[in-house]
């Protein structure tokens, strides 16, 4: 396995490590506050860093792989939904924006199934890169407040926080469905997908 891959399986490892982490404070209500913010913030940065450098390693050395290709989209889902999920579940995102953003991932990777079964890549478009960056932004805004709400800082502060992270969380939600309306129908104008058996 190459340098780029090993980074996209490491991220994987630490998914579900992050998660454990995340809900520390509600297992271990003694747990130590800033050693919790020191430790999602860690984890944090070396799962975004990893999803960075696997892709632009993997093409500036020319190891672009074909279980790269199926492997760092899946990371992405596997950690998107990781980090969401922790946020819904604490009450930080909304129910609704989450739910959106879960049907839209199981769709995408549904759809990404079918084009590679036709040896065809999905392009990118605005609305996905715009979805990737406030999956960031709203991820990142998400885990200060939660650091924030252990903390027991911040005051009137966080409730406008929290309204700002309800908002990115929407945006996110809108940016990713539309993003993937685009793709089925660019699909639908290709018709690649139109001599598959039914």
């Amino acid at each position: 396995m190459n340098l780029p891959n090993r980074l996209t399986v490491t991220r994987l490892v630490l998914a579900p490590v992050f998660f454990l982490c995340f809900f520390l404070p509600d297992i271990v209500p003694s747990f130590n506050a800033v050693l919790y913010a020191v430790v999602l913030t860690v984890l944090y940065a070396v799962m975004e860093l990893t999803d960075l450098l696997d892709g632009k390693i993997a093409r500036s050395r020319k190891l672009v792989t074909d279980l790269g290709k199926v492997l760092d989209p899946f990371a992405d889902v596997i950690c998107h939904l990781t980090f969401f999920t922790c946020l819904m579940v604490c009450g930080i995102m909304p129910v609704w924006a989450y739910i959106f953003i879960l049907w839209r991932e199981f769709s995408q990777s549904f759809t990404r199934m079918l084009m590679m079964g036709k040896g065809k890549a999905m392009a990118a478009n605005i609305f996905g890169k715009a979805k990737t960056c406030l999956y960031a932004l709203t991820c990142l805004c998400g885990f200060v407040l939660r650091v924030l709400k252990v903390l027991a800082a911040g005051g009137q502060f966080t409730d406008v926080f929290a309204v700002v992270v309800i908002v990115l969380s929407g945006l996110a939600a809108f940016s990713s469905v539309v993003s993937y309306l685009i793709y089925v129908r660019a699909i639908a104008k290709s018709k690649v997908l139109s001599g598959m058996t039914r």
